[in-house]
């Protein structure tokens, strides 16, 4: 970024961040935004040291949806439900709750319940991405969020460095399942997966097994439940490749193991003393050992870091945010005691799960098979043993028969992931699809190693995490301050003495703060074209011109009941000629809403059998160059149709045109969106057709988050 395109974004958005900014900063985070990264290479490889840091338990929106310049609460374009509404209107079965704010001044906010979240619950929760009965199935307590009041350390956290709002995690379940994807990439068998056989839970895991042991270290040691898996896991990886590597950890207070994704595998299982996996993965390590490590310019070249149950935030633990912004904040100052080291440390802060706190974004999944076991979807990357076959009542909440016995594992919710580095500051949004595989796939890029386990749909959807980061121009100008946490206790004691959190009587509007941040650019390039047919049918075709891979979600608005369709289109590819048939139970009439990352939205509304719009024909397209939107339109009629172009948003002093095409004619309008940061929302209107795009064209250049918002 040049120096007159920071100037041009702080004119923007310096303001908003300014009035953030919290004061109180302690000396460790002054030296974490104050030291400048190493730029030896200018590249990734200017990353010696990777740090990882899983905490528990909660969901983006619940942590950072009233964030500015975030797709949070402000998001324009919300999924619809079932029965009318859009997703922010959930049921617990007997009536609406939508999100409400967790009051620190009125409720014991800190302090929240715990909620379910297991395997069954979720599944039921997400409906197949219809997503409508969140607390019948999670309480009402799940719609529950926190404003900057409430989590002040997570909120300038993401102010000073870099906030991805699209990261998942990688399965609708608990911790088992997500920490095991995280350690290894997989959570289910590999090589079953791969030679297209679907899991049960002999060899996947579903539930909170294989790493809940008993025992103490160093004696008696642990004793496992469950079979163990034998694929390689990320240390196993490192191990081989001479890479590294250490988990810090009181290995008696990690949550029965639960925190160590690690334990579900033979190479752990099996490690004796004196040996790499034992003496580096399963004894005790301490944050005052790691800031040792550092001091002594020993820190290896990938750490894991593992809370105990009082460190993890997890709700009910009884953590609070508050107590684990005060264990990052001892961490960083063991990071930045040594600024040659941090100078060339990354710091990743990430969650498991969501707890059962809600999110309103469909996560991007393979598609789902509807109760008759027909696919609803389609991908241009295998799918075969990416599911779970479900092999024990258990699993299915005995009220969720939209599907039947084979099941989506995820991706699951969106939780928080924090990235701290001095090649991440400033105050960034990211907005690529992450998961929990996209760390494996960093260290991949920075290591020059392979993680087996990852799948290729994993690999077709998910970023490596490098959009992240700016390794050209790394030390960027002054920041907002970080609060300091050691109150914790003081808070905690305060929330405490409040009513239990609950929704309130009468519905209240939800928080967003005001503003835009600065966003990096990200990798996709998408299209969808909808094309009646003379049959009555109607054509959707699905155009990736991108560099990644992604799923794209069509509700079908006039059937709601159905199970939505996910699209998996990879980087440059395509999917064609998926028909949907209005005519027969809708009189020809259509109403489709398409859904991708970071606002992509496409409304297609008709009747396939209009005289006056039916031979109309639409293309989108970016000139990136010339940071222009181009849009045609063909006429195939043989008579001439009138249509009107209308804007949205964005262009507040332009409200469009009327566009008449002669029989067998094409028109093309071309406008300019780059004062806007590359956003568009437009409209073309016939006698019955309405179709919409929006979205965010990308250039390869940094942007700002939706203006609109």
């Amino acid at each position: 970024m040049t120096d007159l395109q920071r100037r041009k974004f702080i004119k923007i958005a310096g303001g908003a961040a300014a009035a953030a900014a919290v004061v109180g900063l302690p000396p460790s985070l002054v030296r974490a935004l104050s030291i400048k990264g190493n730029s030896a290479t200018g590249s990734i490889n200017d990353i010696e040291h990777v740090v990882i840091l899983m905490q528990e338990n909660r969901s983006f929106d619940h942590y950072l949806g009233a964030l500015r310049g975030v797709r949070g609460f402000g998001d324009r374009f919300p999924i619809p439900l079932e029965g009318g509404g859009r997703v922010w209107d959930q049921s617990n079965g007997t009536r609406v709750v939508k999100p409400f704010h967790l009051d620190k001044n009125t409720m014991n906010a800190a302090l929240i319940k715990d909620m379910p979240h297991f395997f069954y619950d979720a599944q039921a929760a997400w409906n197949q991405g219809k997503y409508g009965h969140w607390p019948q199935y999670k309480t009402d307590g799940s719609m529950g969020y926190y404003t900057r009041s409430e989590a002040p350390f997570q909120y300038a956290l993401a102010d000073a460095f870099t906030i991805c709002d699209a990261y998942h995690c990688s399965v609708q379940g608990c911790t088992d399942p997500n920490r095991i994807m995280f350690w290894s990439g997989s959570n289910h068998d590999p090589r079953l997966r791969d030679a297209g056989i679907n899991c049960d839970d002999t060899t996947a895991e579903p539930t909170n097994i294989r790493c809940n042991v008993v025992g103490q270290m160093p004696s008696p040691g642990y004793a496992y439940t469950g079979s163990a898996f034998t694929w390689d896991t990320i240390p196993d990886v490192l191990e081989r490749n001479n890479i590294s590597w250490k988990i810090y950890q009181d290995p008696n207070n990690n949550w029965w193991g639960l925190m160590h994704g690690g334990l579900a595998f033979d190479s752990f299982r099996s490690a004796l003393p004196g040996s790499a996996h034992y003496d580096k993965g399963m004894s005790h390590h301490s944050i005052d050992d790691l800031a040792s490590d550092v001091m002594a310019g020993t820190l290896p070249a990938v750490t894991w870091i593992l809370p105990t149950p009082m460190e993890s935030e997890h709700p009910f633990a009884p953590s609070s945010a508050g107590r684990g912004g005060h264990f990052v904040e001892r961490i960083l100052q063991a990071l930045t005691g040594n600024p040659d080291s941090w100078s060339k440390t990354a710091f990743f802060i990430t969650y498991d799960e969501n707890d059962g706190l809600f999110d309103h974004v469909p996560p991007p999944a393979v598609p789902s098979y509807d109760a008759e076991g027909n696919l609803a979807g389609k991908s241009s990357v295998p799918v075969e043993g990416m599911y779970f076959a479900v092999n024990k009542p258990e699993y299915v909440h005995p009220s969720d028969t939209i599907t039947g016995d084979l099941r989506v594992w995820g991706m699951g919710p969106r939780v928080p992931m924090f990235v701290i580095s001095p090649w991440s500051k400033g105050g960034w949004v990211n907005s690529q699809v992450f998961d929990h595989t996209s760390m494996g796939m960093f260290l991949e890029k920075r290591f020059g190693i392979t993680i087996p386990a990852i799948s290729r749909w994993h690999r077709t959807v998910s970023g490596d995490l490098t959009s992240a980061f700016d390794f050209s121009s790394p030390n960027s100008p002054s920041l907002p301050a970080l609060p300091s946490m050691a109150n914790y206790e003081a808070v905690e004691a305060a929330s405490a003495r409040l009513p239990v959190a609950r929704p309130p009587a009468v519905e209240q509007p939800m928080v967003r703060e005001p503003g835009v941040r600065y966003s990096r650019p990200l990798p996709y390039d998408l299209a969808v074209y909808a094309t009646p047919r003379p049959d009555g049918r109607l054509r959707l075709d699905f155009v990736n011109n991108g560099a990644q891979g992604a799923v794209l979600h069509v509700y079908d608005k006039k059937h709601l009941a159905n199970i939505p369709r996910r699209y998996t289109v990879a980087a440059r590819a395509r999917l064609d000629d998926d028909i949907w048939r209005p005519s027969a139970v809708d009189g020809g009439h259509y109403d489709l809403e398409v859904f991708g990352p970071n606002g992509f939205f496409r409304s297609f509304q008709g009747d396939v059998f209009n005289e006056h719009d039916a031979g109309v024909e639409m293309a989108m397209a970016y000139r990136k160059d010339a940071r222009e939107l181009v849009l045609t339109l063909t006429n195939k009629r043989a008579r001439a149709v009138n249509l009107d172009l209308r804007f949205n948003a964005y262009r507040k002093f332009d409200s469009g045109a009327t566009l008449s095409l002669p029989a067998g004619a094409a028109t093309e309008r071309a406008w300019k969106i780059d004062s806007v940061g590359n956003w568009y929302d437009f409209s073309v209107t016939g006698e019955a057709l309405a179709y919409r795009f929006a979205g965010r064209m990308e250039s390869g250049m940094p942007s700002i988050s939706d203006p609109a918002q």
